[in-house]
């Protein structure tokens, strides 16, 4: 076994050819090198870099400042910070070199110059990195694009569909709060609209341009709210995220935060959200800092939040700071004049979505529709819309196609039995009466409802009520 100071020796020796190779290899692959001292002067070049640089020998460039002779090079930044930039691309005229540059220290660790290596002009040594950096910026930019559109507007005041008084009042109020940045409280029943209004004040106001961010708050679990809304620091919890995460307000910085039936925020996390409206700053879940907010709050709920007030069930500052502009958004019911634009443009809407071809409605099914009160408003008229369309081949919807949809779902079935009760009595005799008018007109329900004496929309609900059909 060698002693010690023998492997020190080999070792040395093999430091000491690994250098010579590699400088050899640089002087072959390279355009040139040049090495300054700790003023940034050249104290030597290769001469195949100075034929290069437009010089006629090496010995033009001793002595003066680097950026004399290489206008854009950055080795006074590697002297000045001591840090190598391994990777870079230089520009020489028409030319573009890719260069390394690496400082030079001294046996206390002191910088007293720096080298520099331009590679061949021929950038194929490269080829394989900047594909793959060029793939991924690609990839990057279209998930960013893809994001950017997952957090825009979906709808506009167009989309809202109707001509009624009442929608046209409220697309008016809408568009007039667009113009303003205050907080917005949209109320009404459930279907009637209200985040597709969200969406078109975001759409229409100067915000439009930034992140409009939708939160249902009833369908967060409680004890997940606070982090959801505000976000948390790197380990603010068991199972939290090293790296920390973003919440609601900071991925809506800018924009509009849409708070979707806002009834339900426990009463906790509604002291945070008064304090970000009123000081415009939240604090994250584990964070002993404040964060900075500019976000435009529209929230919507379909429960009566006075009388949650007064139960005690929400906060009364916060209900007043949110009430600035407060909009109404009627039912179905009380715009049914919009009932024929809002069917066709679902059942268009539907035809796209299954690259089928339109339907429409009969005008006997129309004046059912009108017939029903709506409860769920015009997203129980989408369900029933789609129901009807997936259930019939004809591209004309009928009276048959939406009586056993619209059935009440706790009555009684038709019997055969004798009735032994008064109100069966009187059910099965009206049956029978609507039947005979029904039959004796030809399935018309307006002839039959002539026949009867009663107006169109009260025989219609009673068809629905009574499950009669008219064939």
């Amino acid at each position: 076994m060698k002693p010690p100071r023998d492997l020190a020796r080999d070792t040395e020796g093999i430091r000491r050819m690994a250098m010579q190779s590699m400088y050899g290899f640089l002087d072959e692959i390279c355009e040139g090198a040049v090495v300054v001292d700790a003023e940034a002067r050249v104290v030597w070049m290769s001469e195949k870099y100075a034929l290069k640089l437009g010089l006629k020998s090496a010995a033009e460039a001793l002595g003066r400042d680097v950026e004399q002779i290489i206008p854009s090079s950055l080795m006074r930044e590697v002297l000045r910070t001591g840090k190598p930039i391994l990777l870079d691309i230089m520009q020489l005229g028409a030319e573009s070199f890719v260069v390394t540059r690496i400082p030079i220290r001294d046996e206390s660790g002191k910088v007293t110059g720096a080298i520099g290596f331009a590679l061949y002009d021929q950038l194929h040594y490269l080829k394989p990195l900047f594909s793959k950096f060029s793939r991924l910026q690609t990839e990057l930019a279209s998930a960013e694009k893809k994001l950017a559109e997952a957090r825009r507007a979906k709808y506009t005041f167009s989309s809202f569909v109707g001509a009624s008084p009442a929608s046209q009042e409220v697309k008016r109020q809408a568009r007039r709060a667009a113009q303003l940045d205050a907080p917005v409280l949209l109320l009404g029943e459930t279907g009637t609209g209200k985040e597709l209004l969200a969406h078109a004040i975001h759409a229409s106001g100067p915000r439009a341009n930034r992140p409009f961010i939708s939160v249902n708050v009833a369908a967060i679990p409680e004890t997940l709210l606070e982090a959801e809304f505000f976000g948390a620091a790197p380990g603010a919890y068991t199972g939290a995220d090293r790296r920390g995460r973003d919440g609601k307000f900071r991925l809506a910085e800018g924009g509009t935060l849409f708070l979707d039936e806002i009834g339900d925020m426990p009463l906790p996390l509604q002291v945070k959200l008064l304090r970000v409206l009123q000081e415009k700053e939240y604090e994250p879940l584990g964070s002993d800092r404040m964060v900075k907010s500019d976000v435009r709050i529209i929230a919507a709920t379909s429960i009566d939040l006075p009388q949650r007030v007064a139960a005690g069930g929400f906060r009364a500052d916060l209900y007043y700071r949110l009430n600035v502009l407060a909009l109404k958004v009627p039912p179905l019911r009380e715009r049914l004049a919009d009932l024929d634009g809002l069917c066709e443009a679902i059942l268009e809407q539907l035809a796209r979505r299954n690259g089928a071809p339109v339907q429409e409605l009969s005008a006997e099914a129309l004046e059912l529709l009108r017939s029903h009160d709506w409860p769920g408003n015009v997203r129980e008229l989408s369900n029933l819309l789609e129901r009807a369309a997936m259930l019939s081949d004809q591209l004309r919807l009928g009276v048959d196609d939406f009586l056993p949809l619209l059935q009440p779902q706790t009555g009684r079935p038709a019997s055969t039995e004798p009735p032994h009760r008064y109100d069966d009595a009187l059910e099965a005799f009206e049956r029978r009466v609507i039947r005979d008018a029904l039959s004796a007109s030809g399935g018309k329900v307006a002839q039959a409802a002539k026949r009867l004496g009663m107006g169109r929309a009260t025989l219609y609900k009673k068809l629905v009520s009574l499950g009669i059909s008219t064939k």
